[in-house]
Order: structure tokens, then sequence, then C-alpha cells
């Protein structure tokens, strides 16, 4: 990285994260994969449903950001489980590609699902996304389930990734 790259996290909220989260989607997998508008689709009722349903003690989302331009993201959400959360919407940008910050923005879930008292973390992805893929077990998570789908327009392997989260434990 050029010193003159300035790389940061940031909790999401600034006016136009949310769309770009889904905006940026929709166009980085058609345009490596040729997915289709499906993708866009799906991680439009994600952001959705974080927009207006979220509970910040429990979920929260983070954009990543080069030289104060939008790169990446990640949602910590809940599921029906009260003790399993579910990593979301990861995402980094080819300009950002190779700076750590994907495993920058899988960390800072993490770190918060075990925060919000969380047992447990899990994501879903495709074995197409190699790059993701790495991030997750550098991360710790451990591949538990794959199946084939026909999804985004491609005949995919599903995969189903968790880490169990280790609580601190109360101090005197």
């Amino acid at each position: 990285m050029d010193a003159h790259e300035a790389l940061r996290i940031r909790p999401l909220g600034q006016p136009g994260d949310l769309g770009w989260v889904v905006m940026a989607h929709g166009e980085v997998y058609a345009e490596q994969f040729g997915w289709d508008a499906e993708m866009e689709a799906l991680v439009a009722r994600i952001v959705a449903d974080f927009a207006t349903e979220h509970d910040p003690a429990r979920e929260a989302g983070w954009i990543a950001e080069k030289d104060g331009e939008r790169v990446g993201s990640v949602f910590c959400m809940a599921t029906d489980d009260p003790s399993v959360a579910q990593l979301r919407v990861l995402l980094v940008t080819a300009p950002a590609r190779h700076l750590g910050l994907g495993s920058q923005l899988a960390r800072t879930c993490v770190d918060f699902a075990s925060a919000a008292g969380f047992r447990e973390i899990t994501l879903w992805t495709t074995d197409t996304l190699e790059s993701a893929r790495r991030i997750y077990q550098a991360a710790g998570f451990t591949l538990v389930e794959e199946n084939e789908q026909h999804t985004f327009g491609h005949d995919l392997t599903s995969q189903n990734w968790s880490m169990r989260l280790v609580s601190e434990p109360p101090r005197p």
C-alpha cells in the first residue's frame, strides 16, 4: 500500500451506504462471474431487512473506505436462533483488494458478534468465491455443508461455514 492511501472501516450509516452495498454487489458479481440480477435482489432484501428491522445491540454493518471512497462492506445479523449470528454481504471491490480489508471486515464482524453475546457465527457463500473462502478460513470459520444448486443464473456449489465464538469471562 502506498503511503497516500487512507484505509478505514467505519460503521454503516452515512447517506448512500445502503444503496452502495446493493449496487456494488450487483455490479461486482455480474462483472466477475456473470451472475444475474438474482444476486442483487438477494442483497437488496438483506439490506432492506437490516435497514428496517435491525437491533443495534445485536446487529451492525460496516463500510470499508479507501481514500474516502466506499470499497467494501460487511454486516453482522442475528438469526432465528438467539445464540447464532450471521456474517452477510462481505465484499471488497477490485481497487481495494490485496490490502487486507476483507480480513479486517470479517474480523470486525466476528468481534462484534462475540461482544454481542452470540455463541456462534455462520455464513453462506459459494465455492466460486475463492478469495472470500480464504478470508473465512483464516478467520477461523469451518466448512460445515455443501450442496449443488442453480442460482444467480449458474450451477454453483453452495457452502455453509460456521465458527464457535468464545465470550470473554465476566470480570470480577
